[in-house]
């Protein structure tokens, strides 16, 4: 009598392995050595951006805020057409919707790619996974923010008045801070320039350049912007550790130093899909 044969692996199995696999590995147990020293350098960095952050934005508020936005040209000018499309880039759902659809592409496109490139694709499946929740968390925390505070565009009102707050009143004039476009493109820029440090200084330009177009178009305060960049960063270093404890784009190195783990086949989500 023959042996039995093994069944034949499918496409459809292997997508199954591969969208099981990145699913299931987000929420696993932490398993990194370091990962006690690599929260407490996390609260750290997060305490001491939050406090540099937080002295910054009440002193554009008292000293800054009023006077910029006086400055600048007044809000639906024509021939700051191209200010408009520039900001578009750090729109929240384009950046959101882009980074999901090319996810979704990926991990349909993988399980028919043949090895190496198979595990590469899903390596960077892990990678796109990052970007995305790297951006959507502090999106999160910052639309509960604007909703709490409820401080007024410039000009809403009739004047420049950098304390014209009202808690709760959930409408478009009153989602001034923190800016939505500063979180999307400082979040970004950290996400990225943390797993491709190479990228950093394009990175850095893509998020100020971001920014500028917020304070011309006269859609927020230059301390909305800063607030939005503290809250982008900070989430993104939260979802960074969240990754990293879990072996996943990230290694704790010594003192809980967090770095990015050179892409191969074979890791994260890959490795998932090759056991199943």
């Amino acid at each position: 009598m023959s042996a039995p044969r093994e069944p034949k692996e499918t496409y459809l199995s292997r997508l199954s392995a591969a969208t099981v696999g990145s699913m299931t590995q987000l929420v696993r147990s932490p398993s990194q050595a370091r990962r006690r020293e690599a929260a407490r350098r996390l609260v750290r960095q997060s305490l001491l951006t939050a406090i540099l952050g937080g002295i910054c934005v009440l002193s554009l508020m008292i000293w800054v805020d009023a006077w910029e936005i006086a400055l600048m040209p007044p809000r639906g000018t024509e021939s700051l057409w191209p200010v408009r499309i520039l900001t578009d880039f750090g729109k929240d759902s384009y950046v959101l919707l882009f980074l999901g659809v090319t996810l979704f592409m990926l991990v349909v496109v993988a399980p028919a790619a043949r090895e190496p490139l198979h595990g590469r694709l899903l390596e960077f499946v892990v990678r796109l996974q990052y970007l995305f929740c790297a951006v959507a968390v502090p999106l999160a925390a910052g639309e509960l923010l604007k909703w709490v505070a409820g401080r007024g565009r410039p000009f809403v009102g009739g004047k420049a008045n950098p304390f014209n707050f009202a808690p709760f009143e959930g409408t478009a004039s009153y989602a001034s801070f923190p800016s939505a476009h500063a979180v999307t493109a400082f979040a970004l820029a950290f996400a990225v320039a943390a797993t491709w440090p190479r990228a950093r200084g394009v990175m850095i330009a893509y998020a100020l350049v971001i920014a500028a177009t917020r304070l011309v178009l006269l859609a927020h305060h230059p301390s909305d912007v800063v607030a939005g960049a503290v809250v982008g960063i900070i989430g993104a270093l939260g979802v960074r550790y969240w990754f990293a404890v879990r072996g996943l784009v990230f290694s704790i190195g010594e003192a809980g130093a967090i770095a990015p783990v050179a892409a191969g086949p074979l890791k994260g989500v890959a490795a998932e899909a090759s056991a199943t």
